[in-house]
């Protein structure tokens, strides 16, 4: 039997000779470099440089192709001695090899010994030559002794046996040196010590094989090459690689989040540039981690980062951080929703200054305020509980004051700020204005810091609404969304830009004040389990959040103590050395100078929207006295079906000097006028508010009247 098995491969080596007398290598070596995929897909900044591996490739781990030179000497060694003694010194085929394991009745043993490195290689570069259900017919051993001729003739040994260590597989999907190396042992190939080389040298043969058969295998070769002292670290490293799963480390690791969004969809190696700024996106994640590291005592463990160009709506910085590593990798702390506290305010003041019921030099009284609610009596304050009594707009959101921010919703209305945050890309809006109620002002929705962030460029873009992009894609963009005047824009940059105005609560001196201008809020929500922080200079906009992401309230941490560094550190690395020009004035502005109010609060001149400005007759003082006695604010009447509608009648009452003030109800003027003015109430909600003679809003409310009077 033995003797025609010879028999047979002579004749198939002979035919095959006959057939391709001038057989030219299957894949020059350049070119097999040139084609080498790995399972790792790379995320690019707009430089070109590495940001993050992922891996796309879910049948294989193979990672980058590794040089000869850059192989332990110890693993070369190793593997020569036990897959082919006599590797440089042959032509590709070991005839001594292959006789005895001919001769010795072609064994599984025998049959691989017989293989040399470069026939190996031939069976990786030719799929023709994979055995069937293991075994190779005799023409297709024929035709692998041919091709490790061939290849022979063209490559150098070193050729050889560099590709035939990035290609050959050592364990289950672990295909290279590279991910062999990395993957089961944690370093790189150069770092392979003996033991390792002589657990690797043992899995080439049976990849998958059980633990006491490499141990066998290990102990044979270890014996061979006299590596005694190997032998017992390398039986302990084989038990250790049957209980531990081994991931191979990441060259470059600072935007997970952005390459699993990017790279998450794409098969085998692929590279894709985004819009990512290397340089900036490791110094912001530097100054989250510093921060948290500070932070940690007061129950801060995660944060996140997001730097937007305003004009193009590029990301030039997203990263997510956290103290437990496994679960800040899944856990994208840009794209999770939590609740926004006080960054909300800046856009209902742009509403009530765009429907013009506000100016930045308008009155609100920041007092004690009740509210009623279909859950009882709300009642809004302030982050440190106290009242500041009468401020300006201009104070109030500055400073981050509740009620003024309640007072405003009231006025504008809950569906119709509702409507603007959806317009803003605030997304899961999904109920009704008076689901949310007027806590809204205050913050109560949820939005991920990619939302707000961008909607804040809307403001730093005066008013004009854009995508932000991670990638470059011309045909996909989309035409920005005029959604504020650029008039009521710039004055809500300027009020959050005013270091004066907002030292009612934080001071003059805190990490908010900037070498440049730069408009800036802060937001804490609910029981201090989120802290933002979100500003614009007129190039950038930057939004940081820090908190817990299983949602845990944070230790007496506020804005300026938790956000606002890592922001203020992001604002000034990118005005570094830049002269920053003044902000061009909308031409709809005017500024005008005040000087008949006392009040401690309000500034000597102010901007106005062309229309808005009050005249030189008008008493800053009479507005401070003007109020709505009732309704209250969130009012709900109810209507007694016992009792005829014309004997439920209201009253409309203010508190002021002026006696022809008008009552404006949904729009609608009543014909009425005075301090007191009736009103036979029926079922729907209304929008109350009284204006003097020129139209200007001077208080106003909603209310809610329920119920069927008696017909």
């Amino acid at each position: 039997m033995v003797t025609g098995v010879i028999k047979q491969l002579i004749l198939a080596v002979s035919m095959l000779l006959l057939m391709s007398a001038d057989v030219q290598a299957l894949s020059a070596y350049d070119n097999l470099r040139k084609s080498y995929v790995q399972s790792d897909s790379f995320l690019l900044d707009r430089n070109g440089n590495i940001l993050q591996e992922l891996r796309t490739d879910k049948q294989r781990r193979r990672l980058e192709w590794t040089e000869l030179n850059a192989i332990s000497p110890s693993l070369k060694e190793a593997i020569i001695a036990a897959e082919d003694k006599r590797f440089y010194g042959h032509s590709g085929v070991d005839y001594q090899s292959l006789g005895v394991a001919v001769f010795g009745g072609m064994s599984g043993e025998g049959r691989r010994g017989a293989s040399t490195i470069t026939m190996q290689l031939a069976v990786f570069l030719d799929k023709e030559l994979i055995p069937v259900r293991g075994r190779k017919s005799v023409w297709q051993k024929g035709k692998q002794i041919l091709a490790a001729r061939d290849i022979e003739k063209s490559w150098t040994k070193n050729e050889i046996f560099e590709a035939y260590l990035n290609l050959v597989t050592f364990r289950g999907e672990y295909q290279g040196i590279a991910a062999a190396s990395r993957c089961l042992f944690g370093k790189y190939p150069h770092g392979l010590n003996q033991a390792e080389a002589l657990v690797l040298a043992a899995l080439i043969r049976a990849p998958n094989a059980a633990a006491d058969e490499v141990a066998s295998r290990v102990s044979r070769l270890g014996q061979s090459l006299n590596w005694l002292d190997a032998g017992a670290e390398a039986q302990a490293k084989i038990k250790q690689l049957q209980s531990v799963h081994y991931e191979a480390s990441i060259n470059s690791g600072f935007a997970p989040h952005v390459a699993r969004q990017l790279l998450r969809n794409l098969s085998g190696s692929a590279q894709v540039k985004s819009t990512l700024d290397g340089r900036l996106q490791k110094y912001a994640h530097e100054q989250l981690h510093q921060q948290l590291t500070v932070l940690y005592k007061l129950n801060v463990n995660d944060g996140a980062f997001l730097v937007l160009e305003n004009k193009s709506g590029d990301v030039l910085a997203y990263g997510s951080i956290g103290g437990e590593p496994k679960l800040s990798m899944y856990v994208d702390g840009v794209r999770a929703k939590r609740q926004a506290g006080s960054t909300l305010k800046p856009f209902l003041y742009a509403l009530a200054f765009d429907q013009h019921l506000l100016t930045a030099a308008s009155i609100l009284d920041d007092s004690p305020l009740d509210i009623s609610v279909n859950t009882g009596i709300y009642q809004p304050k302030n982050y440190d509980s106290e009242f500041q009594g009468m401020v300006t707009a201009r104070a109030a959101l500055a400073s981050s004051l509740n009620v003024p921010a309640v007072s405003t919703l009231m006025m504008v209305g809950t569906e119709q700020f509702v409507s603007v945050l959806r317009k803003l890309g605030i997304k899961n809006l999904s109920e009704a204005g008076d689901y949310y109620g007027p806590a809204l002002a205050l913050g109560s929705a949820d939005v991920s810091l990619w939302e707000l962030t961008n909607a804040y460029r809307t403001l730093a873009n005066l008013g004009e609404a854009g995508e932000a992009r991670l990638v470059v894609d011309a045909k996909n963009q989309q035409p920005r969304r005029k959604i504020f005047s650029a008039e009521s824009a710039y004055i809500i940059a300027d009020i959050l830009s005013d270091r004066a105005a907002r030292s009612i609560t934080f001071g003059l001196e805190n990490p908010l004040a900037t070498r440049f201008r730069a408009a800036v809020k802060t937001g804490t929500s609910k029981d201090m389990r989120d802290n933002w922080c979100i500003g614009y200079s007129g190039k950038y906009t930057v939004g940081v959040w820090v908190g817990n992401y299983t949602g845990e309230p944070m230790w007496n941490v506020s804005g300026i103590t938790g956000a606002a560094p890592v922001w203020v550190e992001i604002m000034n690395y990118l005005h570094g050395g830049q002269t920053l020009s003044a902000p061009q004035i909308p031409a709809g502005l005017v500024k005008k100078e005040i000087n008949n109010f006392s009040g401690t609060n309000i500034r000597a001149d102010e901007w106005f929207i062309k229309g808005t400005e009050p005249s030189s007759d008008i008493r800053l003082t009479e507005n401070y006295q003007r109020q709505i006695l009732y309704p209250l604010a969130g009012t709900i009447i109810a209507l007694d079906p016992d009792i005829p509608g014309e004997r439920q009648k209201v009253f409309f009452i203010y508190r002021g000097q002026e006696e022809d003030l008008r009552w404006v109800l949904n729009e609608k003027a009543i014909e009425e006028k005075g301090k007191a003015v009736g009103w036979i109430p029926q079922t729907g909600k209304y929008f109350l508010s009284l204006r003097n003679q020129q139209g200007e809003t001077l208080d106003a409310v909603q209310f809610e009247v329920r119920g069927t009077p008696e017909q």
